[in-house]
Parts: structure tokens; sequence; C-alpha cells
């Protein structure tokens, strides 16, 4: 029966060490996998908000469309131009004389390819529509657009965004529900990962620094 009692023990207190261990482990292993998984994911959103931007240069508008958007990228160009001054004389029929006028001429040097411009020879935009996220590659961005009024000006206005729980669908709930909640100077803010906004003229996302200063 002594030895029993000590059998018993022992399983208890290899099952509360393992518990411990798990309980410091754990969220260090969940903060590992996070921080990989969000720079992937902000790598897409990053290559989204430039194609975006061309978007908008070329077209004068946002897409509403991801693979609308990829469409655009493998066809369209920039306009290379060049400003330079100029001048010339104009007969005045107020002062009945020639007088000098200046103007700005705008030269078309050429053309350049936005695929070449903004990915120098990458296709990774083909599918920057998708997680990057094993397991959820097959799940996509959210992308909306609208046109916000502000003073009598029509602005176009773009947001992408990708939901924490789509990104961390394998991880502890408890974890997750606890991230999803973050309000930090340090963190991904909110309950998802985004760039742009349907409310104001924004092109920023919401998160820090830090995963802005990684090369690629």
């Amino acid at each position: 029966m002594k030895v029993g009692i000590q059998a018993v023990l022992w399983v208890l207190c290899v099952f509360f060490a393992y518990k411990i261990y798990d309980s410091i482990n754990g969220p260090i292993a969940f903060n590992n996998s996070k921080t990989e998984r969000y720079a992937k994911v902000i790598s897409k959103l990053k290559d989204i908000g430039n194609a975006q931007a061309a978007h908008k240069d070329i077209l004068g508008y946002y897409s509403d469309n991801l693979d609308s958007l990829v469409a655009f990228i493998d066809t369209a160009q920039y306009t290379l131009t060049q400003k330079r001054d100029s001048s010339y004389l104009e007969f005045d029929r107020v002062y009945r004389i020639d007088m000098l006028r200046e103007v700005i001429v705008i030269d078309t040097l050429g053309f350049a390819s936005v695929k070449d411009s903004l990915f120098k020879g990458s296709d990774r935009y083909k599918d920057m529509m998708n997680i990057p996220v094993k397991g959820q590659e097959d799940m996509r961005f959210t992308l909306k657009t609208d046109i916000l009024d502000n003073n009598g000006y029509r602005l176009p206005v773009f947001e992408v965004k990708v939901s924490k729980d789509v990104i961390l669908y394998d991880q502890d709930k408890y974890l997750v529900a606890i991230e999803k909640e973050v309000v930090s100077v340090d963190g991904v803010n909110g309950p998802e990962i985004t760039l742009g906004s349907l409310t104001e003229v924004s092109t920023s996302g919401n998160w820090p620094t830090t995963y802005d200063s990684a090369k690629e």
C-alpha cells in the first residue's frame, strides 16, 4: 500500500512539474509563433499597400478587388516625366506690348513597369491576397474601399485586414483571446492586423515600428 501511495505521489509530481513547465514555456512558444506569423502577414500587407499606392497614382482610385489589383500590376506602367521652366513672349492687348510669360513644361521621358518598379523581378505579388500561415493558405485578406468627403473634397480610402483568429488559429485559445485585447505601443493593437482605414485618410498599419525595421 505504501508503494502504491508513493507511485501516485510520483505521478502527481510529474504531472504538476509538466503543468508548471507548460505554464512557463507555453506563452514563450506562443509569442515566438505569433511574432513570426505577424511578420509574414505584415510583409504581405505592405505589398498590397504599395500596389494600391501605384493603382491610385496611375488610375486615381484604389482597387476594391485583390485579383484585379494583381492584374493591374501585371500590365500597368508609370509615366516618367520631367518638369522644366520655360518662357515665351505674348502680345498683351491691354498694354499693347509683348510681355514675358513663364510656364512649367512637363516632358514625357518614357514608361516604367509597375511590376519591375515595386517587386524587382519577384512574382510574390501574385499570391499577396492569401494569408501566409501554414494551414490557412486558402484564406484571404479582406479588402474594402470607400470615398470620404473632406470639406467638399472626395478622397479615396481603402482598408485591408485579417483577424488574429485566422493567423493564430491553432494556438492556445486563452492566449489568443488575450492577444486580441492588446493595447500597447509595442504590440499589434486590437483583434485584427489592419492597413489603411475607411474612416480617415490613412495608409498606415496598426503594427509597431519593430515590424517595419525588419529587412526582407
